[in-house]
């Protein structure tokens, strides 16, 4: 029998992921408009996002009352939220640091390239 399996989130998927946890963690009632405005994302990829923390159980929506009398939803982190923020957040900057080191190799290599190349300015 033929099982399907999610297939594994992009390290873009994993980042934005991450993001939105690390802002609701710090201001659960933002909107999904001013949560959008703060990942840099359109309002339909942030429901996106935000619905997928939601169907993973990483975060869970409570109502209040905003002052102008209307509900409004706070996203806050489930215990399981914030395990999961910590193990994205040490595998993330895992990643990050292996990418950073390749990258600081590259320029020592590129500097050295360009020195041997350099030509003495001539004095004409």
């Amino acid at each position: 029998m033929l099982t399907m399996t999610a297939p594994e989130p992009t390290d873009a998927e994993t980042a934005r992921a991450l993001e939105a946890m690390r802002l609701l963690e710090g201001r659960p009632e933002l909107s999904q408009r001013e949560l959008s405005r703060a990942l840099g994302l359109s309002l339909g990829k942030t429901h996106y996002v935000l619905h997928a923390l939601l169907d993973k159980g990483l975060v869970k929506i409570q109502n209040f009352r905003r002052n102008d009398n209307k509900l409004a939803y706070s996203y806050l982190l489930t215990p399981k939220g914030v395990k999961e923020k910590l193990r994205l957040t040490r595998s993330f900057l895992a990643r990050k640091e292996v990418e950073f080191e390749r990258l600081q190799a590259m320029i020592v290599q590129l500097r050295a390239e360009v020195r041997s190349r350099s030509t003495p300015a001539s004095t004409d």
